[in-house]
Protein backbone atom coordinates (compact mmCIF):
# COMPACT_ATOMS: atom_id res chain seq x y z
CA UNK A 1 0.00 0.00 0.00
CA UNK A 2 1.67 3.36 -1.27
CA UNK A 3 1.33 6.14 1.68
CA UNK A 4 0.07 9.42 0.39
CA UNK A 5 0.05 12.62 1.79
CA UNK A 6 -2.77 15.69 0.23
CA UNK A 7 -2.82 19.09 1.53
CA UNK A 8 -6.78 20.71 1.76
CA UNK A 9 -5.54 24.16 1.74
CA UNK A 10 -8.85 26.27 2.56
CA UNK A 11 -8.89 30.21 2.17
CA UNK A 12 -12.26 32.21 1.42
CA UNK A 13 -14.43 28.69 2.35
CA UNK A 14 -13.01 27.73 -1.08
CA UNK A 15 -10.34 24.51 -1.62
CA UNK A 16 -6.93 24.52 -3.82
CA UNK A 17 -7.31 21.64 -6.15
CA UNK A 18 -4.85 20.74 -8.90
CA UNK A 19 -5.41 19.09 -12.34
CA UNK A 20 -2.99 16.66 -13.55
CA UNK A 21 -1.25 17.28 -17.30
CA UNK A 22 -2.99 15.92 -19.91
CA UNK A 23 -0.68 12.50 -20.95
CA UNK A 24 0.11 11.66 -17.46
CA UNK A 25 -1.41 8.64 -15.32
CA UNK A 26 -5.58 10.10 -14.85
CA UNK A 27 -4.61 13.06 -17.03
CA UNK A 28 -6.88 15.67 -16.55
CA UNK A 29 -8.47 14.23 -13.31
CA UNK A 30 -8.76 16.61 -10.40
CA UNK A 31 -6.71 16.43 -7.36
CA UNK A 32 -5.32 17.99 -4.21
CA UNK A 33 -2.01 18.75 -4.30
CA UNK A 34 0.59 16.28 -2.23
CA UNK A 35 2.00 13.08 -3.12
CA UNK A 36 3.78 9.79 -1.65
CA UNK A 37 5.57 9.97 1.68
CA UNK A 38 9.35 9.11 0.71
CA UNK A 39 11.12 6.52 3.87
CA UNK A 40 12.06 8.10 6.62
CA UNK A 41 9.79 10.95 5.73
CA UNK A 42 6.80 12.54 8.29
CA UNK A 43 3.57 13.59 6.54
CA UNK A 44 4.41 17.37 7.11
CA UNK A 45 7.66 16.76 5.88
CA UNK A 46 6.08 15.48 2.53
CA UNK A 47 3.89 18.24 2.04
CA UNK A 48 6.25 20.75 2.84
CA UNK A 49 8.96 19.53 0.24
CA UNK A 50 5.61 18.51 -2.75
CA UNK A 51 4.21 22.20 -1.98
CA UNK A 52 7.16 23.86 -2.29
CA UNK A 53 7.79 21.92 -5.84
CA UNK A 54 4.28 21.65 -6.98
CA UNK A 55 3.05 25.20 -6.04
CA UNK A 56 5.96 27.01 -4.76
CA UNK A 57 4.91 27.49 -1.15
CA UNK A 58 5.33 26.56 2.28
CA UNK A 59 2.75 25.06 4.52
CA UNK A 60 1.86 26.40 8.01
CA UNK A 61 0.63 24.08 10.42
CA UNK A 62 -1.42 20.85 9.83
CA UNK A 63 -4.81 21.68 11.86
CA UNK A 64 -5.95 17.99 11.72
CA UNK A 65 -6.10 15.04 9.48
CA UNK A 66 -8.31 12.37 7.92
CA UNK A 67 -7.26 9.28 6.70
CA UNK A 68 -8.81 7.12 4.07
CA UNK A 69 -8.02 4.01 1.85
CA UNK A 70 -8.86 3.83 -0.88
CA UNK A 71 -8.16 0.64 -3.21
CA UNK A 72 -8.69 1.28 -7.42
CA UNK A 73 -9.99 -1.04 -9.23
CA UNK A 74 -6.05 -1.46 -11.65
CA UNK A 75 -4.83 -3.07 -8.13
CA UNK A 76 -3.12 0.30 -6.84
CA UNK A 77 -3.48 0.80 -3.06
CA UNK A 78 -3.68 4.08 -0.97
CA UNK A 79 -3.36 4.90 2.33
CA UNK A 80 -3.97 8.87 2.14
CA UNK A 81 -3.62 11.52 4.84
CA UNK A 82 -5.81 14.10 4.05
CA UNK A 83 -4.12 17.50 5.90
CA UNK A 84 -5.64 20.57 6.61
CA UNK A 85 -3.42 23.65 6.42
CA UNK A 86 -5.29 26.92 6.45
CA UNK A 87 -1.95 28.91 6.37
CA UNK A 88 0.71 28.99 3.13
CA UNK A 89 3.85 31.65 2.67
CA UNK A 90 5.16 32.72 -0.47
CA UNK A 91 3.37 33.16 -3.73
CA UNK A 92 1.00 30.18 -5.43
CA UNK A 93 2.61 29.13 -8.95
CA UNK A 94 1.36 26.31 -10.79
CA UNK A 95 4.75 24.07 -11.79
CA UNK A 96 3.73 20.95 -12.75
CA UNK A 97 0.16 20.65 -12.88
CA UNK A 98 -2.45 21.32 -16.09
CA UNK A 99 -4.48 23.96 -13.98
CA UNK A 100 -4.67 25.03 -10.28
CA UNK A 101 -7.83 26.58 -9.13
CA UNK A 102 -9.89 27.56 -5.52
CA UNK A 103 -13.36 26.30 -5.67
CA UNK A 104 -16.09 25.89 -3.20
CA UNK A 105 -17.13 22.52 -1.88
CA UNK A 106 -19.95 22.47 -4.33
CA UNK A 107 -18.01 23.24 -7.51
CA UNK A 108 -15.62 20.33 -5.95
CA UNK A 109 -18.13 17.92 -6.52
CA UNK A 110 -18.88 18.97 -10.74
CA UNK A 111 -15.29 18.66 -11.48
CA UNK A 112 -13.32 15.10 -12.96
CA UNK A 113 -12.17 14.44 -9.12
CA UNK A 114 -9.82 11.25 -9.08
CA UNK A 115 -12.09 8.35 -7.85
CA UNK A 116 -10.19 7.75 -4.32
CA UNK A 117 -10.68 11.29 -3.34
CA UNK A 118 -14.70 10.96 -3.79
CA UNK A 119 -14.86 10.10 -0.32
CA UNK A 120 -13.45 13.18 1.50
CA UNK A 121 -14.89 15.48 -1.70
CA UNK A 122 -18.74 14.00 -0.14
CA UNK A 123 -17.81 14.62 3.65
CA UNK A 124 -16.50 18.24 2.49
CA UNK A 125 -19.49 18.60 0.31
CA UNK A 126 -22.00 17.94 3.41
CA UNK A 127 -19.77 20.33 5.58
CA UNK A 128 -18.65 16.99 8.04
CA UNK A 129 -15.16 18.63 7.86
Amino acid sequence: MTLVAVAILQKNGKILVCQRKKGSRYGLKWEFPGGKVENGETIQDCLQRELKEELSINLGPIVKTEILAYDYEDGSRFNVHYCFVRDFEGELRNNVFEDVRWVTPNELQALDNLEGNWPIIEKLAAGLL
